[in-house]
């Protein structure tokens, strides 16, 4: 989520004078300082660190991503503007040394601390970490990790600084605006406006084009093109406000009727949108990042206006100074949160929905505003009010009262810093082991002859399978075209079970193969539910009676592409079909249209994986997504209950 927007808590980032000559019109005067963006920041950083600490909290928490970038691309043409008007130029350089001042220090201090942590905690967190810290310091992280490949929705290997994305967009769009501002400035304010409003709706067009259901989002949330429209909306309201011929268009009170419904309206959208919203859905690309753009400029519009029957309802808690204290410090809130999440996380797994996973959660907020407060009172404050000049003066004026012994003792402490760090980079592993596991299973799915012998996996937890033997007929009705005709059902053995599945099932491999040797796997990382179809038929064999399929982890559930793999298979085949377990808000709502696709299927059963292994949290990998070996026994022993239970209706 973002950063730089949320960088501008004091000072002259949020003082906006009067952009031209002309005295304000009525009800719009402008102060000397914009009261109430603090709190729409602490808004938009409580939003994205619910949804990080559990996304089923806040679904749709990510959009306080976007709630930033329209307030940072507000603040910054307010300051671009104010700036000609004084002056009558904009002095680009000193732009970007602001941005920088602003910026680095305090991103510098959080990487190398996060990396260092990240070391003693798990080495899987420093794959790639050197790309990282290269797009982190270069504002570059999003268009670094497209050209990788990294996916953004891809819980198997979390990445440290994947939060980054949005600095990286933010940054890029700070280094071309002003030059295109510089531009503007010498055309009436309509066309201003009209400019930046046409560059926010092709972003928005090309975010709803580019973006195909089904498959990876990366590329369109991260992309710079199809991710500025809020940036770009920020900066339309601020080349209006700056003009007084455009008063009542930031004005609600003088919108008349509507006007008086229009920040609530706005303010209740937008809530409802981080209630309701997720992150994979069609209406986020298409529309929904938008109409949450649109709603948070109403938003800034009903905190910037001056009326004069007092503040308003918004203006008062926008103003509260606990909303004031938590957006002051929420650039540094949003560096830290992520890697606060990931490697306390991991010291201390915890199924969601206990007491210890909310503990957990309580003890990240607690580190990260920690940590986010003496950022903001050593770091943030001095090289704001300092620059970087006046904090190394600052610097050899405190160096210059140390002993010769303690100067020697700083100077070793910073280069001992600085080899650590280097070392933990150089040989930082290219692969997690989670990675690596599902890389070797996939392999040896591809080569072994599933029944030529039965591998014996390391930390066997339970003794071999029983056989249920009964036969039981089961009658259901006409589903999905098909006729439920009576079918006999009895425990199948290894050699009349195929499996279909993701990277759950691949990190399962061994495990399934034990449990049910002659076993046949189909397994593949990143494997969606609209794959299953194409696999079934061009690999299935009608002489094993039994199908698991275990898709979606990752892509989600669609119903159709359910009902066409269960149409496909018949009604005569028992199907066992695997549920979902991760850090994904859809998690209930995809794993309830499984078992509403199941109901009405006799030959249909669900395999509660999610309930399973959410009672043994340490029994999944680092990436709290996919099994280690006990919970690969887990996973086959959930399967091997289902199968039972079938054949016992």
């Amino acid at each position: 989520m973002t950063a730089s927007a949320i960088s501008r808590a004091a000072g002259t980032s949020q003082t906006a004078d009067t952009a031209r000559g002309a005295t304000p019109s009525p009800g719009r005067a402008r102060p000397a300082r914009i009261e109430g963006l603090d709190g729409l920041r602490a808004l938009a950083i409580a939003g994205v660190l619910v949804y990080h600490l559990n996304a089923s909290w806040l679904p749709g928490g990510f959009l306080g991503v976007d709630v930033f970038f329209v307030v940072s691309g507000f603040l910054i043409t307010t300051l671009l503007v104010r700036e000609h008007h004084r002056t009558g130029r904009i002095a680009l350089g000193q732009f970007w040394v602001r941005r920088a001042r602003r910026l680095l220090p305090a991103l510098l201090l959080c990487v190398l601390t996060s990396v260092l942590i990240a070391r003693l905690v798990s080495q899987d967190l420093l794959v790639d970490v050197a790309r990282q810290m290269v797009g982190a310091l270069t504002f570059s992280t999003n268009w670094l990790e497209v050209t990788a490949g990294t996916s953004y929705f891809d819980q198997t290997a979390p990445q440290l600084f994947m939060n980054f994305w949005s600095l990286a967009v933010e940054e890029q769009f700070y280094l071309a605006w002003p030059l295109l501002t510089l531009g503007l400035l010498a055309v009436s304010s309509r066309i201003r406006v009209g400019a930046a409003l046409t560059i926010g709706a092709t972003s928005t067009v090309l975010m709803a084009l580019l973006f195909t259901p089904g498959t990876d989002a990366t590329r369109v949330y991260y992309g710079t093109d199809t991710h500025v429209m809020g940036l770009m909306g920020g900066a339309a309201l601020a080349f209006a406000w700056a003009s007084p011929q455009l008063a009542t268009w930031v004005a609600p009170s003088r919108w008349g009727r509507p006007g008086r419904y229009a920040v609530p309206l706005a303010g209740m959208v937008l809530l409802a949108q981080m209630a309701l919203l997720d992150e994979q859905s069609s209406l986020t690309f298409r529309g929904g990042i938008a109409l949450a753009t649109l709603a948070t400029a109403v938003l800034v519009m009903g905190v910037i206006e001056r009326r004069p029957d007092g503040a308003t309802a918004l203006q008062r808690v926008v103003r509260h100074p606990v909303a004031v204290w938590v957006g002051a410090r929420s650039y540094s809130i949003y560096l830290w949160h992520w890697p606060v999440i990931l490697l306390v996380a991991l010291d201390n797994p915890s199924a969601p929905g206990t007491l210890s996973h909310l503990l957990t959660r309580v003890w990240c907020v607690l580190v990260t505003l920690a940590l986010a407060d003496l950022t903001y009172r050593f770091v943030e404050a001095p090289f704001r009010s300092l620059g970087f000049r006046g904090v190394a003066s600052s610097l050899r004026a405190s160096a210059t009262a140390l002993t010769r012994r303690g100067k020697k003792v700083v100077a070793g402490v910073v280069a001992g810093v600085a080899l650590v760090t280097a070392v933990i980079v150089v040989t930082a592993p290219d692969m997690t082991e989670t990675a690596r596991m599902l890389a070797e299973n996939e392999a040896a799915a591809q080569s072994d002859d599933p029944g030529a012998a039965t591998p014996t996996p390391t930390a066997l937890t339970s003794p071999a399978p029983g056989r249920a033997t009964t036969p039981i007929r089961s009658t259901g009705p006409t589903t999905g075209g098909i006729t439920a005709t009576t079918a006999t059902f009895t425990m199948p053995k290894g050699p009349e079970i195929d499996a279909y599945g993701d990277s759950i099932m691949v990190g399962s491999l061994q495990a399934l193969r034990y449990y049910f040797p002659g076993i046949r796997i189909d397994a593949k990382s990143n494997r969606r539910w609209s794959d299953g179809l194409s696999e079934v038929r061009a690999r299935g064999d009608a002489n094993r009676r039994a199908v698991v399929l275990a898709f979606g982890t990752n892509a989600g559930v669609d119903a159709d592409a359910v009902e066409q793999v269960l149409d496909a298979l018949g009604p005569r085949r028992m199907v066992v079909l695997v549920n979902i377990m991760g850090p994904f808000a859809r998690i209930d709502s995809d794993n309830a249209t499984l078992e509403l696709v199941a109901r009405g299927r006799p030959n249909v059963v669900v395999a509660d994986w999610a309930d399973a292994i959410r009672a043994h949290p340490e029994q999944v990998q680092s990436d709290r997504v996919h099994p280690t070996i006990k919970g690969a026994h887990l996973f086959s022993k959930t399967v091997r209950q289902a199968l039972a239970d079938l054949s016992q209706r």
